[in-house]
């Protein structure tokens, strides 16, 4: 009987290479099939477009605070400070940006208020306006005592515009109030909150705290600084000054120069480039020394020479012939209010003017005695 044919290897791999063909036009096939189906549309007829729910009328409170922003933004500026560093191989000056922060235009000459801290240290400064044209401006004064400083754009002339005044002494807490400002060197912002507090005292500048400060929820952050605080009119009420935070960005306790404060002070920078104060014209010893040698009160170093104080006779501290100390005067009164250290004295002079009779009540060697005498101003000295 015939043995069957032994099929070739060049058969075999033939009819191995047609399988592998089969299979993979099949694959190609089934794959073509899946993408069709995967983009093919699940309807014959055009996608329905998605609806918008109208929206209706924004609330009155929403149109009031748009309203707020769009007139009291045009006011408000962002300031650059600039540094001026020398370069030793150009044989130049080199101006670099040393930081940011926010004002607005007190008056239509051109005047721009802003905190203390913003402009201090720095050799220059550039204003940016709501328009984004920026201007070199000009130190003309500043208030260590209520972190507030005066800056004057050159040139502005008719862009300045000045945001109506309110008032502070007549704000509850629970009030709406709005800051503006540009923190983080980001264009013009708006927060809105309440007011949180009143009459909080929080660090300056000086070696003196400020006083009467307005505590607010409204969000204030870097570069806001200076910016304004505003009530539900759009009126200056406040100028943003701090906040208190862990990280150094807002955690809903910001603080504001009481605008009452801020409209008393900002007038005499403007005029004699400092804070114009009613003084005794004496020089007061530090608190410490003063709890060192176990006393209250407000100890006089020196009398300044033609002052009211000289005028009464108030005494200042001097040494003897044998060298020991001998101590001045004890203020440890101003009319009604006590005086227990030197921030009771400057805090009830804050509330009297230039011209004005005080009483003050004084411990000289170991005896109590009053001396009435009028104040003076600082400028005077």
């Amino acid at each position: 009987m015939a043995r069957p044919a032994t099929p070739s290897l060049s058969s075999l791999f033939a009819r191995f290479g047609l399988l592998l063909l089969l299979g993979a036009v099949l694959y190609l096939a089934l794959a073509v099939k899946r993408l069709e189906q995967r983009f093919s549309p699940l309807s014959d007829g055009q996608p329905e477009p998605a609806l918008v729910t109208p929206r209706g009328n924004l609330s009155e409170v929403e149109q009031g605070t748009v309203e707020l922003f769009r007139k009291a933004s045009g006011s408000v500026v962002h300031i650059t400070t600039i540094d001026v560093l020398g370069d030793p191989l150009r044989m130049r000056a080199v101006e670099v940006p040393k930081g940011t922060g926010s004002g607005f235009f007190w008056d239509e000459q051109g005047h721009v208020v802003t905190n203390l801290h913003v402009v201090e240290a720095a050799k220059a400064a550039r204003v940016t306006l709501p328009d984004h044209s920026v201007w070199a401006a000009e130190l003309i004064g500043v208030s260590r005592r209520h972190d507030l400083a005066v800056l004057r754009v050159v040139g502005a002339g008719a862009l300045s515009k000045p945001l109506p005044l309110g008032t502070s002494n007549d704000l509850v807490v629970g009030q709406q109030v709005a800051a503006i400002g540009s923190p983080f060197g980001l264009d013009y912002t708006l927060s809105v909150g309440i007011v949180s507090g009143l009459g909080r005292e929080i660090p300056g500048p000086s070696e003196l705290p400020i006083r009467d400060v307005i505590q607010t929820d409204a969000a204030i952050n870097p570069g806001n600084s200076g910016g304004p605080l505003l009530d539900s009119a759009g009126r200056l009420i406040g100028v943003n000054t701090a906040i208190l935070s862990p990280s150094g960005a807002s955690a809903g306790i910001g603080f504001a120069v009481p605008v009452d404060t801020v409209a008393r002070v900002v007038p005499q920078l403007i005029r004699y480039r400092r804070e114009v104060r009613p003084v005794l014209g004496v020089d007061l010893a530090h608190d410490a020394v003063v709890r060192r040698l176990g006393l209250e009160g407000a100890l006089v170093l020196q009398v300044v020479p033609g002052s009211p104080a000289q005028q009464v006779g108030l005494r200042q501290t001097v040494r003897d012939n044998f060298g020991r100390v001998v101590l001045g005067d004890l203020i440890v009164g101003l009319n009604d209010k006590p005086v227990m250290k030197v921030e009771d004295l400057y805090a009830a002079l804050d509330e009297k003017q230039p011209g004005e009779q005080v009483t003050l009540s004084i411990v000289r060697e170991g005896r109590k005695t009053q001396v009435t005498l009028a104040l003076i101003a600082n400028v005077d000295l």
